[in-house]
């Protein structure tokens, strides 16, 4: 392979901002094969490497989960040139789509911050525009299933606008509950707690009837994964590990009648 063609593991890192621990984990589950290795054993990636990868970070920018990619880009056409550029025609579509969705809600954003600031109050149809309650949907299929994602679907599409603005209110309150009972020192297993996670449980079966063992797994979610970290968090510091343990502390009470 010519110097100019091929990079090191360390060039790559550097070009794309990856770390060298996410390149081993893709060449591990078969998603970003290295071209080959140097004398000194380093691993070397070649112009197709460097494509694919990229093909894949637009794709976990969409909110595209890696066995999903996987598929995608599976099989000899996704390895041609013109299959990629084909791939890529799809995704520069959904970034410029997604583009035009946070343009939409930087717009509510905006006016929003002139109502509160003006005094005017915000007509209710206006405040959720740009909003996509879909974006996470391959990563949801491939940790719930098609079923259940199917389902919240059917559900959040039949409701009108007004029921979805209050089921987000609903989200809302019962996290501020949440947290003032967390700066209160309320242990998880106290009552109050455990009626605003009866509520939480409520507000998340409107989509999706969990079970004591995927409720469980939907509060370790809350705290491992750092996007629904930062939503709770970003209503009190350690607001995601508080709820986490509410939840498995009423997981508890309920197995145990």
């Amino acid at each position: 392979m010519p110097a100019q063609e091929s990079w090191t593991t360390a060039e790559v890192v550097r070009l794309s901002g990856v770390t060298s621990r996410t390149l081993r984990h893709y060449d591990a589950i078969g998603l970003l094969r290295p071209a080959g290795t140097a004398p000194g054993g380093q691993r070397r990636y070649g112009r197709a490497e460097l494509l694919r990868l990229q093909q894949v970070l637009v794709l976990r920018e969409l909110g595209v989960g890696l066995g999903a990619i996987a598929e995608m880009l599976a099989g000899p056409a996704a390895s041609s040139p013109r299959g990629r550029a084909a791939r890529l025609r799809e995704h520069h579509a959904r970034l410029l789509a997604e583009r035009d969705r946070l343009d939409r809600l930087a717009r509510t954003v905006a006016v929003t911050i002139e109502s509160l600031e003006g005094g005017t109050v915000m007509p209710a149809d206006q405040m959720y525009e740009g909003f996509d309650h879909r974006r996470h949907e391959p990563e949801a299929r491939e940790r719930w299933g098609d079923a259940a994602v199917d389902r919240s679907n059917r559900a959040w599409e039949t409701m009108s606008e007004q029921e979805r603005a209050a089921h987000q209110r609903e989200g809302q309150e019962v996290g501020e509950a949440l947290a003032a009972l967390m700066a209160a020192g309320t242990p998880v297993a106290d009552p109050a707690v455990r009626a605003l996670v009866a509520r939480h449980h409520a507000w998340v079966a409107l989509f999706w009837t969990p079970t004591a063992e995927t409720y469980r797994g939907l509060g370790a979610m809350y705290v491992d994964d750092p996007r629904f970290a930062a939503t709770y968090d970003g209503v009190a510091p350690g607001l995601a590990g508080y709820l986490r343990d509410a939840i498995d502390a009423h997981a508890d009470a309920v197995a145990g009648g």
